[in-house]
């Protein structure tokens, strides 16, 4: 195992953050089976004493699992020339089986746990709470996967070792290995930049309708999610090729380093934004008829479309401007 400082404290985090966890879900499970709201009996104004606790503790903890996510990144990113053969977080995470496990963990728990903030956040805005059974039967199942994610990174660091060689980014995204990440950097220039860009029209268009005629919800929280899923393979496909400026290198991690502005970073947590807030927009549509929370259900649901549309149309922008900016010149551009 190497020892680092950023290691040590994703360590300490993952450990207090599964202690809280496990607390939570204790607390979820009770509120479940005993949660009446109107009943004036001793336990339930206990159980509505704890959960303020309880949600300050999850906020605090969600927030940390944001933070978690891109220090795991850049961990892997500061090891990279720890391993032979590797060029950046690509190959430190290729060091054993479950380096990327654990980075597809981390997004994912960092999307769910974006979702809870705002279905908490909608929650608390009522008196009577009544998105308290539905917040924390979210929180039962996002908590098996965070665990899931801090036995993984447990395991991923203890199984650093620095004698091991590992795979650079160039042979790990080619379009000739025999991978997903192969098949998606073998697409054609013209038709990635065609399904990106169509797939960020509809996504806007959804929710402009969303926004001023309050209809299709369910459609917004799809294309957001679709849009964030094209948007990284555009970034493999084509997108850090103009970073790069050249032709056959198209790794989504080297852009993380000072030598291309750290523009990976911005550029993830603009759709991990875009994401987050799109998916909660649309979920949010589904209480508007809970009648507690009509004074509010609109105005949180506006805000979230806007700062959903904001996040893709910068990720887009940014996108776009280094496309026409730059020198570097690819079929269909």
């Amino acid at each position: 195992m190497i020892l680092h400082p950023a290691i040590i404290a994703l360590y300490l985090s993952s450990f207090i953050s599964v202690a809280l966890l496990i607390y939570s879900s204790s607390f979820a499970a009770m509120i479940l089976r005993k949660w009446d709201i109107g009943s004036g009996s001793e336990l339930q104004l206990s159980l509505e004493r704890r959960t303020y606790l309880i949600s300050v503790i999850l906020s605090y903890l969600f927030f940390f699992q944001f933070l978690s996510l891109f220090l795991f990144i850049y961990t892997a990113d500061n090891l990279h020339n720890l391993f032979t053969g590797s060029m950046c977080a690509a190959g430190t995470l290729n060091v054993n089986q479950y380096g990327y496990p654990v980075l597809v963990l981390k997004i994912v728990n960092f999307i769910l746990a974006g979702v809870w903030l705002i279905i908490n956040r909608i929650d608390i805005s009522a008196h009577d709470y009544p998105l308290i059974k539905n917040k924390y039967s979210l929180l039962l199942f996002v908590a098996p996967l965070m665990i899931a994610e801090s036995a993984l990174q447990t395991a991923y660091f203890m199984g650093l070792n620095a004698d091991v060689i590992t795979s650079c980014c160039g042979s790990l995204f080619s379009s000739d290995s025999t991978n997903i990440t192969s098949e998606i950097a073998s697409l054609p220039s013209l038709q990635a930049k065609a399904v990106f860009y169509i797939s960020m029209t509809l996504t806007l268009a959804a929710g402009i309708v969303l926004c001023y005629k309050n209809k299709g919800g369910l459609l917004f929280s799809i294309l957001s999610l679709l849009s964030f899923v094209i948007s990284v393979a555009a970034l493999i496909s084509f997108i850090s090729l103009y970073y790069y400026e050249l032709p056959t290198h198209h790794c989504p991690f080297c852009i993380l380093q000072s030598e291309y502005g750290y523009a990976g970073y911005y550029l993830y947590l603009t759709l991990l934004c875009g994401v987050v807030t799109g998916i909660g927009a649309g979920i949010a549509g589904r209480f508007s008829n809970i009648k507690s929370l009509a004074p509010v259900i609109l105005v949180i649901q506006k805000k979230l479309i806007i700062a959903s549309l904001l996040s893709y149309g910068i990720f887009t922008a940014i996108v776009t401007l280094k496309m026409i900016l730059s020198d570097f010149i690819l079929e269909g551009y």
